[in-house]
């Protein structure tokens, strides 16, 4: 007999994989698709990150590194810490894991009983409440709109808090609407938190691909880099594009080091050594060269996608300023976002992400819009929609 576990029984399908599945089917009768629905840049990984896993692999010594990873990748981190955000974050305080994900989980397992409950925007990444879950947390969406720029209010958080409340969730740059948080608006979320014992978790996995605006970091104010309740949670999936390397890191307060490793040492042994040998190159001069002519490649993007959107019919209450997609309220075209995504890839080839993945708040009426091709293709997106919508 089959038995599943209750926890997984509540876990629900990704949505996006489903219609990338239905993408590929189409194109394997030859349809071209135009993909706007993965959340993954298509530029390759920059030449120095791969030249240096070649010469790393080469010499055949291939081993576990640490549990918390490269010794020489966490001194690489630190520095760039340092040096891009003025933040002085302790090398020790750094663990890197097997993709943001291993992050997340491990920051969850560290810190959550069955039972506690974590707060998370809504609209917010699928996943993050999903992880909840599986370590037999409870995940509350509070729901967000443009009027905050779908982040959660320091008011929000407070209203919405009680006692088996264990922590909040955030993201800036914000996945699926490319929004921001100011360092001041972390701080009076930190104070929410601080002051009602519970955590603050930070992600920060599109650190980097900011518009308009300078990058940064939660850590570079000073009264939370030394906050013994604050984790932060980055990437070099998205910035640094190494999606398919499976690399992230945590930065954790000092108490909880010890606990993380132990569990980083059961879940993962330790993250992929040839991925911590490429990333060892992320940070050199030609590498950032390299990832900055690509951040102004998105720039250009969003500033082509957007007007085009806006001129179909689609309407962006809040313009993104980070990652990579645009948030489209569709009610002025279609009654419900999934039966349009699904008419659109059918109908146009275009494959964009109905609002369904990301909460519940409004989701039936937006799609999630990713500006990670070329500008003439997403041109091209824009007239199939166009034409098929009238």
């Amino acid at each position: 007999m089959l038995h599943f576990s209750r926890r997984a029984a509540d876990i629900q399908p990704f949505h996006v994989m489903e219609l990338l599945r239905r993408a590929r089917e189409l194109e394997a009768r030859g349809r071209d698709i135009i993909h706007m629905e993965v959340g993954e840049p298509d530029f390759p990984t920059p030449q120095p990150m791969l030249e240096a896993a070649a010469r790393f692999i080469a010499g055949g010594d291939v081993h576990y590194t640490s549990g918390l990873g490269l010794p020489a990748l966490r001194e690489a981190i630190a520095g760039f810490y340092r040096d891009r955000f003025g933040a002085d974050v302790a090398a020790e305080r750094i663990v890197v894991t097997a993709g943001a994900s291993g992050a997340l989980m491990l920051a969850l397992a560290a810190t959550t009983d069955p039972g506690d409950e974590w707060l998370l925007p809504d609209p917010g990444y699928p996943s993050n409440r999903h992880l909840v879950r599986s370590f037999e947390g409870v995940a509350r969406g509070l729901p967000v709109d443009a009027a905050s720029r779908y982040q959660p209010t320091a008011r929000q958080v407070a209203d919405a808090w009680h006692a088996h409340t264990r922590g909040l969730m955030v993201a800036t740059p914000s996945n699926p609407t490319g929004t921001l948080l100011t360092g001041d608006e972390i701080e009076a979320l930190h104070r929410v938190t601080h002051g009602r014992d519970g955590l603050l978790l930070v992600d920060e996995i599109y650190q980097g691909l900011t518009y308009g605006v300078e990058a940064s970091s939660a850590l570079s104010r000073p009264a939370l880099n030394g906050a013994d309740d604050l984790f932060v949670v980055n990437s070099f999936s998205k910035y640094f594009g190494m999606t398919g390397w499976r690399l992230g890191w945590l930065v954790v307060p000092p108490a909880y080091v010890r606990t993380i490793e132990k569990l980083a040492q059961h879940f993962f042994i330790a993250p992929s050594t040839p991925a911590q040998h490429a990333a060892l190159a992320a940070f050199a001069p030609s590498t950032l060269e390299i990832l900055e002519e690509r951040r102004h490649a998105f720039a250009e993007r969003r500033d082509t996608l957007l007007p085009a959107l806006r001129d179909i019919g689609f309407t962006v209450a809040s313009e993104p300023q980070g990652a990579f997609y645009i948030y489209a309220d569709v009610s002025p075209l279609a009654d419900d976002a999934e039966a349009l995504a699904r008419r659109m890839i059918e109908e146009a080839g275009v494959a964009a992400t109905p609002g369904i993945d990301f909460g519940h708040h409004l989701a039936r009426r937006h799609l999630r819009i990713a500006y990670t091709t070329r500008r003439e293709r997403l041109l091209e997106a824009a007239d199939r929609i166009a034409r098929v919508l009238r």
